[in-house]
């Protein structure tokens, strides 16, 4: 194999008797080159966003949600809900209510979520770094009980921030027949009061529908007492997730769910990752009609090598031999543009995380962030290392095989 190596190696950095064999040569190379850095690129970007999402997700979500898997409630004093409140991994358990209600406010009104959450859910979570307004967050004070809802739904009632009335909630009665005559008396009513802030997720499935107050309260308007759509955990630090949720599942028996926080948000995650997917599929198409030129950049290289196969041969070369030759020929050329393409892909992914030069509009403030997110993931870089190898054999396997099998005439 040293053999071919040398002479494989002798004739890509070598002049050619016919120019254009270089030229082809040097375009082959610049265009796995160029697929190659965009896979990098791309792929990084998807991380980039994925991982901007998820930190988005953090602030509101828990680490780890028990949820029923028959039915939308279950009894808070479960045994088995109350042996999971009693691990030695968990640090804070929320108990929590959440479900469909009509929100109304002055002559506005909007279908919303209201979840109703402990008083210890600000430890559960980072709401606090998600709040604008001038008051605090709380759920309920005396008897007064706090709403506090999300940015765009403030927008979308008008009440903004601070709210000096009512807002009221609509939830339909569980029980009990509705009077055709009278169909309001087929509603639970309640109302809540503005504690002076707001909460900003940055995503619409919070921002736009959501209304966070108390247990006790969402129990009274879905006439849910006792009940609980999830119980919500935040672990101690130095916990394994993996291990605590595995031991979570054998105390539930399949009867209940346990999902962190990526399969919460399981439908927006597997979006991304079928884009990522599809955008990996159609830049490696462009990576092979790139390696078409190595065929035939191969294929001249063997026309323009002829004397030299018979020199070879004269010298005791065997047929393998030769065709290794041009076979590692294909491979440096296409690990050459591999390796030139991933170094250009990661320093530009470098300089766009220091400086940001590519930004996502003209104007600030319009989105999160100023500039596209990159995150370099190194399963990534090999995968397609690997990719451009695979590809490249396969590309230079074609006319060397069409080569060989003239050799053995």
């Amino acid at each position: 194999m040293r053999f071919p190596f040398y002479i494989a190696r002798r004739y890509l950095f070598s002049k050619k008797s016919t120019n254009a064999i270089n030229i082809v040569s040097a375009i082959s190379m610049t265009g796995v080159m160029v697929a190659t850095m965009a896979l990098v690129v791309v792929l990084s970007v998807f991380n980039g966003f994925h991982d901007l999402v998820a930190t988005l997700f953090t602030s509101f979500d828990p680490q780890l949600e028990v949820t029923p898997v028959m039915g939308k409630t279950a009894p808070a004093d479960d045994p088995c809900l109350l042996a999971i409140k009693q691990l030695p991994e968990v640090d804070v358990a929320t108990e929590s209510l959440e479900d469909q209600a009509l929100a109304i406010y002055h002559d506005r009104q909007a279908m919303v979520r209201v979840k109703g959450v402990e008083d210890n859910f600000s430890e559960l979570t980072h709401i606090e770094d998600i709040l604008y307004g001038d008051g605090d967050f709380s759920l309920h004070a005396a008897n007064l009980e706090y709403g506090t809802v999300g940015i765009r739904l403030a927008q979308d009632l008008g009440m903004g921030a601070y709210f000096a009335d009512y807002l009221k909630l609509y939830a339909p009665m569980r029980e009990g027949q509705v009077d055709v005559g009278d169909p309001s008396g087929g509603f639970m009513v309640d109302s809540v009061i503005s504690p002076g802030v707001v909460f900003a997720v940055n995503q619409s499935k919070y921002d736009k529908s959501l209304v966070l107050t108390s247990i006790a309260f969402a129990r009274r308007l879905f006439g849910q007492q006792g009940m609980v759509s999830s119980l919500e955990l935040r672990l101690k630090d130095g916990s394994d997730i993996d291990l605590v949720k595995t031991k979570i599942k054998k105390l539930a028996e399949g009867r209940y769910k346990v999902l962190d926080r990526y399969e919460q948000q399981a439908d927006t995650f597997k979006i991304m990752q079928i884009e990522k997917i599809l955008a990996y599929i159609f830049l490696t198409f462009i990576l092979v009609v790139a390696c078409f030129n190595i065929i035939g950049s191969l294929s001249m290289l063997m026309i323009d090598k002829k004397d030299d196969v018979t020199t070879l041969r004269n010298l005791g070369a065997t047929n393998k031999q030769i065709t290794q030759i041009f076979m590692l020929e294909g491979h440096l050329i296409s690990m050459t543009g591999a390796v030139a393409g991933i170094g250009i892909g990661l320093l530009l992914c470098l300089i766009q995380q220091q400086f940001g030069l590519v930004s996502l509009g003209n104007k600030s403030g319009t989105f999160i962030i100023e500039a596209y997110p990159v995150s370099v993931h190194y399963i990534d870089v090999l995968m397609v290392f690997i990719t451009v190898v695979v590809v490249g054999a396969l590309a230079a396997w074609y006319p060397v095989r069409s080569f060989s099998q003239k050799l053995m005439k």
